[in-house]
């Protein structure tokens, strides 16, 4: 049974009390037995059952549950640089769509994509979020927009959680836009989605989570919960992308389907905050895309206060947020969405957790969870997201064993 002793502050992050309370132990160990967490506590306090077992070391550092990145878009072709250019020049996202940019640039090079492209470019992907302290990553298809392609994505990502140590948890994004092909027929590409994509996924047990951009400019609400509807039918539990652009009901929408999230929220109304807490339905904050495309970020503030757990996720994708710098979108959470350091940890870990419907195993460090944790180079949360300098994570656990190793 394993120790990680000498630990100066852990952050055990427990599903009780409010955002930022993450129910902190000073001078901490953590003990485990295969993958499971056994004792958590003073270190003063560790039973002498104990006292000869393998022991870490911490050096007196922060320990943090393994972070969890409940939204991103792993798998895709190709990149968006060219875009970056003239976003920042001021050129608007239907005059980058007018150049051959947008969503659709990379459809197009998802199609061309091999599975096996597509599969070593989000290996690497996995690898070098691993040093910064993420141990599980949500990875939706969307970038596929037919049923071979959107198959392919989702095959990417069963082999990627059977291949390599991270947890991985796919969602199904058939619908994130309509493809050229279907821009004269929406309703015909709705139906495939509804009568082909989602029936395959369930059958083939693809994905678990069905998302949907929910937006006047991509499916209305009216689409979006037709399509929800079925995906919960058929098994897929529902997530939106919601009230991104603008105000459109998105929020209330995902309360409504009783969805495990609802993402981006940039516009979300007073209603839609009200209905989401009622429901119980955890909000995402998104704050490398807003960064990006140079919108006003969501004020995480309001939700919090409105009774809404905020996750922090990254958004990674080529095009909008093309960084998978968790710690990164945690830091701007602080900043631009005026939460504390202990609330954007909990919204890494528990909420994040509770995200992806993963809170019983996964996001805190308890006696009877996976021992999914990570020594991070600072006193506690407040010093680690103000004296933000990016590599700070020294080591990095999943179920038990190292993920990862700064080296010295």
């Amino acid at each position: 049974m394993p120790i990680l002793k000498n630990i100066g502050f852990l952050a055990t992050c427990k599903d009780e009390g409010e955002q930022g309370e993450i129910h902190p132990i000073k001078n901490a160990a953590i003990a485990w037995q295969n993958d499971t967490i056994s004792w958590v506590g003073s270190e003063s306090d560790l039973p002498s059952e104990y006292n000869n077992e393998e022991a870490f070391d911490a050096d007196g550092k922060l320990v943090i549950p393994g972070l969890i990145d409940c939204h991103t878009h792993l798998a895709f072709g190709g990149w968006r640089s060219d875009e970056f250019a003239m976003r920042v020049q001021g050129k608007s996202y239907l005059e980058i769509a007018k150049a051959g940019g947008g969503i659709l640039s990379t459809v197009k090079e998802t199609r061309k994509a091999s599975e096996d492209e597509l599969y070593e470019k989000a290996f690497g992907f996995l690898k070098e979020m691993a040093k910064l302290g993420v141990t599980t990553v949500e990875c939706k298809s969307g970038y596929g927009l037919s049923l071979e392609d959107e198959m392919k994505t989702l095959r990417v990502y069963q082999r990627l959680a059977e291949d390599q140590p991270m947890h991985i948890i796919s969602t199904f994004l058939g619908a994130h836009t309509i493809p050229p092909e279907y821009k004269d027929n929406r309703q015909a590409y709705i139906d495939l989605v509804i009568e082909e994509m989602i029936p395959r996924v369930a059958e083939k047990e693809l994905a678990e989570f069905c998302d949907i951009f929910a937006e006047d400019s991509a499916f209305t609400i009216e689409e979006s919960r037709r399509i929800l509807t079925t995906a919960k039918a058929a098994g897929l539990t529902p997530k939106l992308h919601a009230d991104q652009l603008t105000s459109c009901g998105g929020a209330e929408l995902a309360a409504e389907m009783e969805a495990a999230s609802a993402d981006h929220l940039e516009k979300i109304s007073d209603k839609g905050i009200e209905a989401m807490a009622k429901a119980g339905v955890v909000g995402v904050t998104l704050p490398l895309a807003s960064l990006y495309t140079q919108e006003e970020p969501l004020n995480c503030r309001k939700l919090v206060d409105g009774g809404v757990e905020v996750a922090v996720a990254t958004d990674f994708n080529p095009g909008s947020a093309p960084s998978y710098d968790l710690p990164l979108a945690m830091m701007l959470t602080c900043n631009q969405g005026r939460l504390t350091p202990a609330e954007v940890l909990k919204g890494a870990s528990i909420y994040a957790a509770k995200a992806i419907k993963r809170d019983l195993k996964l996001g805190s460090i308890e006696k009877g969870k996976l021992a999914d944790f990570a020594i991070i180079d600072a006193p506690d949360p407040n010093f680690w997201m103000y004296h933000y300098k990016g590599g700070q994570c020294l080591r990095n656990f999943k179920k038990g064993r190292k993920l990862y190793e700064k080296s010295s």
